[in-house]
């Protein structure tokens, strides 16, 4: 998961189609990735809980809130995605939005990097 991000923050649109699953590989809208990767200041990912992905795990989940800024409007997309090993390879084969459940995608958190990109905690620029 963290890799992916990573590809998302550099632009790296390949990395991320070669990283999802065969069967999913069709519906990757190339553009769209590029487009948002180029778009968005990324400001952090956190990985909130994890199922199964272990040593003998043929399938594994990952919670995450990925933030950013795109378009000047703060995000915080919190998903559940769903990973399957291939020949000891992970690949993303698909994975479900959830609302973040204590407060609006666009309100950061106190603790939460600034939009802004000030590089400063919410509460101590924007929030103050």
């Amino acid at each position: 998961m963290q890799s992916r991000y990573t590809a998302y923050v550099r632009g790296n649109v390949e990395y991320i189609v070669v990283t999802h699953h065969e069967p999913t590989r069709q519906d990757v809208d190339r553009a769209a990735i590029a487009r948002w990767s180029r778009d968005t200041d990324w400001q952090g990912l956190e990985i909130v809980a994890t199922e199964h992905g272990g040593e003998g795990d043929a399938e594994g989940m990952v919670e995450f809130i990925a933030r950013g800024v795109t378009a000047g409007r703060p995000f915080a997309q919190r998903e559940r995605s769903r990973f399957v090993r291939v020949d000891d390879r992970w690949f993303y084969a698909g994975g479900k939005i959830l609302r973040e459940p204590l407060r609006a995608a666009s309100e950061p958190g106190r603790n939460d990097p600034c939009p802004c990109g000030s590089g400063m905690k919410y509460k101590r620029c924007h929030g103050a």
